[in-house]
């Protein structure tokens, strides 16, 4: 069994593979599972882009359900995975029952702000007359599952942190390789369109949420979800949001920013633009998700051993995330570059829209091929409990810089959506700056400070 005094004794090089190889591929499987339904979708026959610019604009508020998982998983589990450093594995049954609990009231409400009003809101986010069916069709079934979600995505986090990568990987694995089955079923089969997509992912999600709950309320898990630590205490609630605030801001605006260029698609260009910024970010989770899982694979190994004061280890493992990480950026943007057409022509047959794409791909993804510099250093502050500095850098990427680019670039010289696919690697290129910068400059007083008592390596 996968023991996490592992975390502090295993050779980090040996350690950080075993456990970045399951997440990893978790991360794979898991891109698997979020682009087969725009895969299966886009190739309906007749309304096969519309109904995919539809799903496209169902992606703000899929991103802020994940936001929401996010808060309460990456706040909570480094949390624990410092507690168990320290030897306080009560501390940390604390953060998970408390994550359990708050990750399950914000489904309901989320759920129930939603359902109601989803039409307007997809109108705002970019929805056209043409759209708005397959749109509304698709999130009205999908929000009936959030908290299958919620804690899916939530609790596997905890799962990772304890150091059972394997385990983690099969809560994705067993999701994603069934919404990969019974998408064309449902789909295609039952005939049931962008409804049928939805179905899947639920019915999908709700599978991997019985067997998350189920290993942390079982004997093989090192911390539990118990009733008694449900009850919320706003001292741990605190502790969470402090730390998944980060998480939280980078996918809460990622919803913001799609909301933005959607609708900027629509007045810029049409329909088909729309449905190409669909694509467009099913390709950019193709670069994140991996790296994700590296960085995921790396963070059990820098907060635990950040907990026990063991230093040279946290050292050797960030070295490590961050050479890996800058690797595969570099090497899956230039394969990009090189062949834009078959990354589009995962998602549509339409050789129109692959024509219009491919330029437009290689300008949007230029930046991205430094950004893991970026994930090794933002993830890394996270896991050492760092607070406020992964929440600002979270913000600075999409709030500060992003975002202002995308409303004012198009407007330069006529760009027009030009102006927005360029807003991309603008922005890319100066958070990496900014990031690697700051992490230099903060790692030498995180690296050199004494770890004593219950306070150790938290910032709040």
């Amino acid at each position: 069994m996968e023991d996490n005094n592992s975390l502090a004794r295993e050779k980090v090089g040996r350690l950080i593979v075993r456990l970045a190889i399951p997440t990893v591929l978790a991360q794979l499987v898991n891109l698997l599972y979020n682009i087969m339904d725009r895969v299966y979708v886009g190739r309906i026959a007749g309304v096969g882009s519309l109904a995919l610019a539809g799903l496209g604009v169902t992606f703000p508020i899929i991103m802020l359900v994940s936001a929401f998982a996010s808060l309460m998983g990456m706040g909570g589990a480094p949390r624990a995975a410092i507690a168990m450093g320290r030897g306080d594995n009560n501390e940390a049954e604390k953060i998970l029952g408390n994550s359990t609990c708050l990750l399950t009231v914000t489904a309901i409400l989320l759920s129930l702000i939603f359902m109601p009003a989803r039409d307007k809101i997809l109108l705002l986010f970019g929805a056209s007359e043409n759209t708005l069916p397959y749109a509304s069709d698709y999130i009205a079934i999908y929000l009936l599952g959030t908290i299958f979600v919620q804690l899916a995505l939530g609790l596997n986090m905890f799962i990772t942190n304890q150091g059972f990568g394997k385990t983690s990987m099969a809560t994705v694995c067993i999701g994603a390789v069934l919404n990969i089955v019974l998408d064309p079923i449902f789909i295609f089969g039952f005939n049931m369109g962008v409804k049928g997509a939805a179905a899947a992912t639920v019915i999908s999600q709700a599978v991997s949420c019985a067997w998350v709950v189920k290993f942390l309320t079982g004997k093989r898990t090192i911390i539990k979800i118990r009733p008694k630590n449900l009850r919320l205490r706003r001292e741990t609630v605190l502790l969470i949001v402090s730390l998944g605030i980060s998480p939280f801001v980078m996918q809460a605006t990622e919803c913001l920013i799609q909301l933005t260029f959607n609708t900027g698609m629509l007045k810029y260009g049409n329909d088909m633009y729309v449905a190409l910024m669909s694509i467009f970010f099913s390709i950019t989770q193709l670069i994140w998700m991996p790296v994700q899982g590296l960085s995921q694979g790396a963070a059990p190994v820098i907060s635990y051993n950040y907990g026990a004061g063991n230093i040279d280890r946290v050292k050797r493992a960030f070295a490590i995330l961050f050479i890996s990480s800058l690797v595969f950026s570099l090497a899956v943007i230039a394969v990009l570059e090189i062949f834009p057409q078959l990354f589009i022509g995962i998602f549509t047959d339409d050789k129109e829209l692959i024509e219009l794409g491919k330029n437009a791909l290689r300008l949007f993804m230029a930046g991205m091929s430094l950004m893991g510099m970026q994930s090794a250093c933002q993830q890394t502050f996270l896991a050492l409990g760092e607070a406020k500095t992964s929440a600002f850098l979270a913000a600075e990427r999409k709030l500060m810089l992003l975002l202002p680019l995308a409303l004012i670039l198009p407007h330069v010289a006529g760009m027009g959506v030009w102006g927005l696919f360029l807003a991309e690697p603008v922005s890319d290129i100066i958070a990496v700056a900014t990031t690697v910068s700051m992490f230099k400059y903060k790692s030498r007083s995180l690296f050199n400070k004494k770890l004593t008592g219950k306070n150790r390596n938290v910032e709040t």
